[in-house]
């Protein structure tokens, strides 16, 4: 997983290659909406894009991590398929509700029976590097989400430039973020993390609240403020000397957020002395949220080993599907 995770930006700069390289066979047309279906490192660069095209879409966008699509999936919309391994049950039975719909359906798969349906439809399927772990992964599907986007005009391609700023950041400050990673860890260890973050952010939440559960072996929770100060802020009552807040900041959240932040933290102070600020770097979306991502990947690994535990190892999950596939 370090090997992996250590490549982040080689992976970033093969996405875009197969991005570039991808010719689609679906012509453009226009929708009224557009879904995108996936679950866990597979699904989390939706919910990621999701946050970027908030701004930017002039139709609704829905993320899905459900066996079935919402009643509104129709000939008029997109769906976009994401399973790394190609074999996600939920994700197929979604995808094969798109195509009863008759929506415009584009894969992004490694392989498996989703590329198979997908070449038996004549359906575009774009083809990431097999072979890893699905959250290993992210590079790879996250970046042909947007390709699918901008071929269909939903998006422009301004996304290639903060990518390729992204990976330079990245690269020129892998020193540093291992040296912070470590630190960070330290904290964290022996505690249950609680993360915070602008809704803006949320999707970068999730992931790192997906990687301290597969990776570090941890349960943890997210939310997001302002939404958490109408009901979870009550909550923070007890003594809680055993959990860690992780509030992941920009310097430019809105101001009214950033207020309510520093407010949260007067009460969270009262309760734990574990806080942990993040702040994101760079100038664009994408630089300030694959620096949190890559940095709290890097968190997540780090924990594992503290924990003497191996980071790649889902054995749980394994029996899960195992137990699925019996019934």
């Amino acid at each position: 997983m370090k090997k992996l995770i250590s490549e982040f930006s080689t992976q970033l700069q093969e996405a875009l290659i197969i991005g570039k390289n991808y010719r689609f066979v679906t012509p453009v047309k226009e929708f009224t909406n557009v879904i995108i279906t996936g679950l866990g490192g597979s699904g989390i660069g939706g919910s990621i894009v999701q946050n970027y095209v908030f701004d930017q879409l002039s139709i609704p966008l829905a993320v899905n991590k459900d066996y079935f699509l919402p009643a509104y999936t129709s000939k008029n919309s997109l769906v976009i398929v994401c399973s790394y391994s190609g074999n996600t049950e939920e994700t197929l039975a979604a995808m094969q509700q798109a195509i009863k719909a008759k929506a415009t359906v584009l894969c992004i798969t490694s392989g498996g029976k989703i590329a198979e349906l997908a070449n038996k439809k004549g359906l575009d399927c774009i083809l990431v590097p097999a072979g890893m772990p699905p959250r290993a992964c992210l590079g790879y599907s996250l970046t042909q989400i947007l390709f699918v986007l901008r071929h269909f005009g939903l998006i422009n391609d301004k996304f290639e430039k903060e990518i390729n700023a992204a990976i330079k950041q990245m690269k020129d400050g892998e020193k540093e973020t291992l040296k912070n990673a470590k630190a960070i860890s330290k904290k964290i260890l022996g505690k249950l993390p609680i993360i915070y973050s602008a809704p803006n952010f949320e999707g970068v939440a999730i992931r790192l609240r997906q990687q301290l559960n597969e990776n570090s072996k941890m349960l943890c929770w997210h939310a997001v403020i302002p939404e958490m100060n109408h009901n979870e802020l009550v909550g923070w009552r007890d003594d809680a000397k055993d959990k860690v807040v992780i509030i992941l900041r920009n310097k430019d959240d809105y101001e009214r957020t950033q207020t309510r932040m520093e407010i949260n933290k007067k009460v969270f102070k009262q309760h734990t002395p574990n806080i942990i600020e993040i702040y994101s770097e760079g100038k664009s979306y994408w630089e300030k949220a694959f620096y949190l991502i890559h940095l709290t990947d890097w968190i997540s690994v780090t924990l594992a080993d503290m924990r003497v535990l191996d980071a790649t190892e889902v054995k749980v999950i394994d029996f899960l599907k195992g137990s699925l596939a019996k019934s």
